[in-house]
């Protein structure tokens, strides 16, 4: 007979949190497995904390997210955003579904290179390209998105001395009623601004405008403001159309959509109330198809979908280290993972379970990260069964950014491994050592010796 697992006698307070109106959830579902590997192997093998990557995740929310596009608008064209998870095979996965590189940066623009893709399919956003990125990607045939005149004006000069015709189209930025207003990066549309750089385009002559671009924000929690977006985008390039003769080839709308992730403050789950691909494919798609363009003469549509494509298919495992109780006698567990390779605990409410059996008795608990800040919360209140030390859980949805803008601090950066379509655990990024670290540093001669 299998021993029973023990827990301790406690005495269970009456007062709680305030419940939703759906009442207070009492049962839990431990996380044992993903994709059919159990995570008790996965940390044996690979160390905790450990990050994993489901491909098969990543592979069906793509398809969904096309599904619900094309089925509605007859051209579209995925383009994956590096920044938000730029490790070579979730960008490759991406690339085998059919989806073009997106990139922000020269160090982004050369790891789509490296990573095989072809100059033709990268977009390259973002304020700061140096010259020399501006001339690989004219070289290279990419399409560049100005984001400034200063930007423009380089790109103009640098058709005298490249002799080529560069691929530009415009970013935009415009009131779509979500405030505060993202009118930091492009052009404004209501001011006027848009219309200078299209005109400055248009009468150079040595550029070649093949389409607008917008993103309009982050985390969007409401469809309508694409659609409000895509109408004034469709609304400038059918100007383009009527004032120069010039069709615009597509429109990229960026961008931005939420994932399942609870946003902290939230009073309910996201699962539950965050917008999905076919809300909004549905406000995009009906703005574009309403408006004034030639029935068979419509702009490709271009998606920059970066987190909802992927934060899904992101979970980090680890590991209990120590209970506690605070002055005021909550209970606090303190866990191997820290805000340095969680940067998203200070955005979300991130769903956690155990990754073990486990009774239904739950407490109110604040999960401390190992650094030695204030600020290493990974949640301030969760209500969890007992944890005791060395049991392991599963943190879901951290498939975006946190592989991007984590960070080596205190602690080492954890090893990364993606699970395939056969269940089959592949190491795709290896942990950070110390070896690596000090082999970036440079000690001068007077400072390699001392007496203690």
């Amino acid at each position: 007979m299998e021993k029973l697992r023990y827990e301790r006698p406690v005495l269970k307070k009456l007062e709680t949190n305030m419940p939703n109106k759906f009442g207070l959830r009492t049962e839990y579902v431990p996380k044992t497995h993903i994709d059919g590997v159990a995570v008790k192997d996965l940390i044996k093998e690979y160390g905790s904390p450990l990050f994993v990557i489901s491909e098969s995740t990543i592979r069906k929310t793509y398809k969904d997210a096309k599904k619900a596009f094309t089925t509605r608008y007859p051209k579209v064209q995925f383009a994956w955003s590096y920044k938000t998870n730029y490790l070579g095979a979730v960008c490759n996965v991406f690339h085998q579904e059919g989806s073009w590189a997106e990139v922000v940066s020269g160090f982004e623009y050369d790891k789509a290179i490296l990573n095989g893709v072809d100059g033709s399919k990268i977009i390259f956003n973002g304020p700061d390209k140096t010259e020399e990125d501006l001339e690989k990607a004219i070289k290279n045939e990419s399409i560049i998105h100005i984001d400034h005149l200063d930007e423009l004006y380089s790109i103009i000069e640098l058709t005298d001395k490249l002799k080529k015709k560069p691929k530009v189209a415009i970013r935009v930025n415009m009131d779509t009623g979500i405030y505060p207003m993202w009118d930091r990066f492009g052009f404004n549309y209501e001011n006027g601004q848009a219309w200078d750089a299209l005109n400055k385009i248009m009468r150079s002559d040595k550029l070649e405008l093949v389409g607008l671009h917008c993103h309009i924000g982050t985390f969007m929690l409401t469809a309508q403001a694409y659609g409000t977006a895509a109408f004034k985008m469709a609304d400038l390039a059918l100007g383009v159309k009527k004032k120069y003769n010039h069709d615009i080839k597509y429109i990229d709308m960026g961008g931005g959509f939420a994932s399942k992730n609870t946003l902290k403050g939230s009073y309910l789950p996201g699962d539950d109330t965050n917008p999905t691909f076919d809300d909004f494919a549905e406000a995009i798609t009906s703005a574009l198809i309403n408006s004034d363009f030639e029935p068979d003469n419509l702009p490709m549509l271009v998606l920059e979908t970066g987190r909802a494509l992927i934060d899904d298919a992101g979970f980090l495992l680890g590991t209990v280290i120590s209970n506690k109780r605070s002055s005021a006698g909550k209970r606090t567990t303190i866990i191997d993972i820290g805000v340095n390779i969680l940067f998203t605990s200070f955005w979300y409410d991130h769903k956690i379970s155990p990754a073990q059996p486990f009774t239904h008795y739950t407490e109110d608990t604040t999960l401390y990260g190992p650094l030695c800040m204030n600020i290493d919360v990974i949640r301030e209140s969760i209500s969890l069964p007992l944890l005791n030390k060395g049991d392991n859980f599963v943190i879901h949805h951290v498939g975006a950014y946190n592989m991007t803008q984590w960070m080596q601090f205190i602690t080492l950066r954890p090893k990364v491994v993606m699970i395939d379509e056969k269940g089959k655990a592949y190491v795709i990024r290896e942990n950070e050592t110390i070896e690596r670290i000090i082999a970036m540093e440079k000690v001068p001669d007077h400072l390699k010796e001392f007496e203690l």
